[in-house]
């Protein structure tokens, strides 16, 4: 982004691909989900991780152009937002025992697909962090975050018995 180039192998490109496969993967858990309020979650978050996209593929020398032009970010009020969905479902009293093995419906197995995508975007941008990058601190809390969201509808899903959840 403005008119930096890095090699494809650089960390910070390999940040924002994950996150680009997590956006990927979280289509398929919307193109799966028969219930409203599941579909409405995902899109949103989505549209959301463009922002983080945008983020993560500014080089630290830009940080302020990037800030200055107003493009989208991680915000306090989106991590809130899962917060709140997290609240939700744990006041389902979601059951479930032992170690979830994915793949019960396909539904519950894209979540999973996604969580452990949303993980290993998070590794990624730890690798930022550790390696002297700026990075905006609401991402890596977002995506753990989203991990939760994405296990937790995973299990609700599960657990619904009719796999359409």
């Amino acid at each position: 982004m403005y008119g930096r180039r890095v090699a494809k192998t650089h960390p910070r490109v390999d940040a924002y691909g994950t996150v680009d496969e997590l956006n990927a993967a979280l289509g398929f858990v919307r193109a799966t989900a028969t219930n409203p309020w599941v579909s409405e979650i995902i899109e949103a978050t989505q549209h959301e991780l463009v922002g983080l996209m945008g983020e993560l593929a500014v080089d630290d020398q830009d940080h302020q152009i990037y800030e200055d032009s107003k493009y989208a970010r991680v915000t306090p009020d989106q991590l809130e937002r899962l917060d709140g969905i997290v609240a939700r479902l744990e006041e389902e009293n979601i059951r479930f025992e032992g170690w979830s093995t994915p793949g019960t419906s396909l539904h519950s197995a894209a979540l999973d697909l996604a969580r452990t995508t949303c993980r290993r975007s998070e590794r990624r941008i730890w690798r930022l962090v550790e390696s002297n990058q700026s990075v905006n601190p609401l991402g890596l809390k977002y995506l753990n975050r989203l991990s939760d969201v994405l296990w937790l509808l995973a299990r609700r899903n599960e657990t619904a018995g009719s796999g359409t959840l």
